[in-house]
């Protein structure tokens, strides 16, 4: 493992900055993502208002050639969803929305699943169970904490629901770059891995399925979905260590921290 960046007073201030406009951005599209909507057209609303308004820059736009400001995953895509004019959200979709944001140098990263319509039982309780598990990982962030008891929090919540948590993609250090060390693994077991110190800054972003937890990339490179077709769902966010435990610095404004 490389070495880990611990950020400094002042790039924690930046990152901070970066965390409240990317929160900004998903409080835009709570009134934008409906019925009818294509998911090209969320990725120009997003564009716009990151590089016009916010005077910011969209960063996953060329990162590994990626040609989009974000992801859009519906349904049964686990991730990287890629827009396309044509996918038009219809009721009963769920979708999520993984949007990267740098300001003055520095990245935030987060997503959020948006339920369109009149959408099914099993999916709304998919939905909120991994959002539950996301938090059950960031409450454990604090110094001398693991990565593990990261992973094992998530694992633990989603798997005594009947859910699976995706293997082959994982949370990751984030700062100057979008991927930095650590990788910040959903499953794990308490105490082992990289112990936590205060300026770390990492995402926590746990898939989780209905079905099995195998996942398949599609002929465009990308596009990542649950092998057996079952819905998946994801929440990120953007986290720091603290000296006394966890900031989500991409909270957003309905949002209360654990």
């Amino acid at each position: 493992m490389n070495k880990i960046n611990l950020k400094t007073a002042e790039e924690i201030e930046l990152m901070r900055e970066s965390g409240r406009l990317l929160a900004s951005v998903f409080t835009m599209l709570d009134d934008f993502v409906a019925a009818g909507v294509s998911t090209m057209a969320i990725n120009d609303r997003v564009e716009a208002l990151i590089t016009g308004e916010l005077s910011a820059r969209p960063a996953s736009k060329g990162q590994y050639d990626y040609p989009y400001v974000l992801n859009t995953s519906i349904n049964e895509v686990v991730c990287h969803g890629m827009p396309d004019e044509q996918r038009l959200l219809k009721s009963g979709d769920i979708i999520n929305v993984d949007i990267t944001l740098e300001k003055n140098g520095f990245i935030a990263d987060s997503s959020k699943m948006y339920c369109i319509g009149e959408v099914q039982p099993h999916a709304m309780r998919l939905v909120k169970n991994t959002y539950e598990a996301m938090w059950e990982g960031i409450k454990q962030v604090r110094p001398g904490a693991t990565l593990g008891d990261i992973g094992y929090a998530i694992q633990k919540h989603a798997e005594s629901r009947g859910y699976s948590v995706v293997r082959e993609y994982c949370g990751h250090g984030i700062g100057r770059e979008m991927h930095e060390d650590p990788q910040v693994l959903h499953v794990g077991l308490k105490g082992r891995g990289l112990k936590l110190q205060p300026g770390m800054t990492f995402t926590i972003e746990p898939m989780i399925n209905e079905g099995t937890f195998k996942t398949k990339t599609q002929k465009d490179g990308w596009t990542v979905v649950t092998k057996d077709k079952k819905l998946s769902a994801q929440w990120e966010h953007t986290v720091l260590v603290t000296e006394t435990g966890y900031e989500v610095l991409t909270l957003r404004p309905e949002e209360v921290a654990a």
